[in-house]
């Protein structure tokens, strides 16, 4: 009888949804000419950053994070998702738009929202040669920001866009994550379905959680398009397709921006009514909601991925030719981690923030010449090779500021002596402080027996 009973749950919570949203916003570079080399040290448009945050946050953040709070105070535990949010929108949230940082607090205190880590600067440090150590203090810089504010370590990690091959894995895997969220692009795939818990395929311990593309573009994506075959698009329609895949189909990852509601899909297009009726449609046919932890908790690897070559979820190739995919992107992204090691040893907080600032991949894509099905907003640039001449003009400025506080002329085994030192020191002061706290400790119970001992004696 107990058999059959657990057979009837585990038949019941057979399958589950995986629902994860992005959260970044670019700090935009502002226009900055030749000339300004050697002058100008301050890159970024403030009213830019200002209106773009503030419109995002009130045509989409704002009304998305109270439906998704109350979807999950309505739920009572069942219905649950997850966040990761990029330092760069985190300071801009923090400055200009507290409102949404208080939703994002609401959300948490709901227990149904994991917070997942990724570089604080929404970067390409993954995919520098030799610089394993810069993508490591890139991702725990981040982990230290969502720990600050929200109280919860990172368990999962997602790549900026999704991006992932073995090597990242392996490394994140050291790391001391357990999961990783990606895409499951079909040239990867192969005949698989992304329906499934895989693994890495150089460290078993690291699991995957695969994006279905289509069932998460038929959201962000589709959703409004009134020339697409399935428009209007009912949430129990969506879910019958999800309870119509095979039974040994279990797990759904459903992963898109936060701004795909509200502004890639206007609020007019009752995009948060077909959300919020998501979770009754799912009961109604037994499927469940799972944070990525739980679904690695709870579900079992099928199989390793083999990643030769890093994939991500953008543009139909899903591959990372958006940002590295012309000369001109390739130039920009070398000339910016070939000064990457005496950055990581500057302690200037300004230089340290610029350097965020410039490894956003925002200004990668800025450049790309690729023919998108997608029209592409490229701010204030009026094509790929003017995105191109203005970053590569503050990269100039910024390599100056870098070589000045430390020289160029300085070798690699003199950074490498010099980083040795630094590290040697970092750990002089720990082992000071601790030894401080315990003299501290020791002095105040010395001074508590004293005065115990004085009011004895009284």
């Amino acid at each position: 009888m107990a058999i059959r009973i657990n057979n009837i749950i585990a038949d019941y919570i057979m399958k589950t949804i995986c629902l994860y949203f992005e959260i970044h916003q670019i700090s935009h570079l502002k226009r900055y000419r030749f000339f300004d080399i050697g002058k100008d040290h301050y890159y970024i448009d403030e009213y830019a950053n200002e209106s773009g945050i503030s419109y995002t946050a009130e045509n989409s953040y704002i009304p998305a994070l109270k439906t998704l709070i109350q979807m999950a105070k309505d739920g009572a535990g069942f219905f649950k998702l997850a966040l990761s949010i990029s330092g760069s929108a985190l300071e801009q949230l923090q400055q200009y738009s507290p409102v949404v940082m208080d939703l994002l607090h609401e959300l948490n205190d709901t227990g149904c929202c994991e917070f997942l880590a990724e570089p604080y600067s929404h970067g390409l440090s993954s995919l520098a040669d030799n610089w394993e150590d810069g993508f490591r203090e890139d991702v725990k810089l981040q982990c230290d920001a969502i720990k600050d504010l929200f109280g919860k370590k990172p368990k999962v990690f997602r790549n900026s866009s999704l991006i992932y091959d073995d090597e990242i894995g392996s490394i994140v895997a050291d790391m001391g994550f357990n999961g990783v969220l990606t895409e499951g692009a079909k040239h990867i795939l192969g005949w698989k379905s992304p329906h499934f818990l895989y693994h890495c395929n150089l460290n078993p311990n690291l699991k995957l959680l695969l994006r279905d593309y289509k069932l998460s573009d038929d959201i962000s994506l589709r959703f409004s398009n009134p020339s697409w075959k399935s428009y209007p698009l009912m949430s129990g329609t969506y879910i019958d397709w999800i309870a119509s895949m095979p039974e040994d189909e279990e797990v759904i990852n459903i992963f898109m921006e936060l701004c795909a509601l509200g502004i890639y899909q206007p609020l007019n297009s009752n995009i948060l009514e077909f959300i919020k009726a998501l979770p009754e449609a799912a009961k109604q046919r037994g499927i469940s909601f799972s944070t990525p932890s739980e679904v690695i908790a709870n579900y079992k690897s099928v199989a390793p991925i083999d990643v030769p070559y890093p994939m991500s979820w953008l543009d139909e190739e899903r591959d990372i030719s958006c940002w590295l995919g012309n000369v001109m992107q390739r130039e920009a992204f070398h000339k910016l981690y070939s000064i990457g090691d005496r950055v990581r040893l500057c302690s200037d907080r300004r230089i340290r923030q610029d350097w965020n600032f410039l490894q956003a991949s925002d200004n990668f894509r800025f450049m790309s010449t690729k023919n998108n099905a997608v029209t592409m907003n490229r701010g204030i640039y009026e094509s790929p090779y003017d995105a191109f001449t203005n970053y590569m003009n503050i990269l100039a400025d910024f390599t100056n500021r870098v070589n000045w506080a430390l020289p160029a002329d300085m070798d690699v085994e003199e950074l490498n002596a010099f980083q040795t030192t630094i590290r040697n020191q970092d750990k002089e002061i720990e082992a000071l402080k601790k030894q401080i706290s315990h003299l501290q400790a020791a002095n105040d119970t010395g001074k508590a027996v004293k005065t115990a001992k004085s009011k004895k004696k009284q």
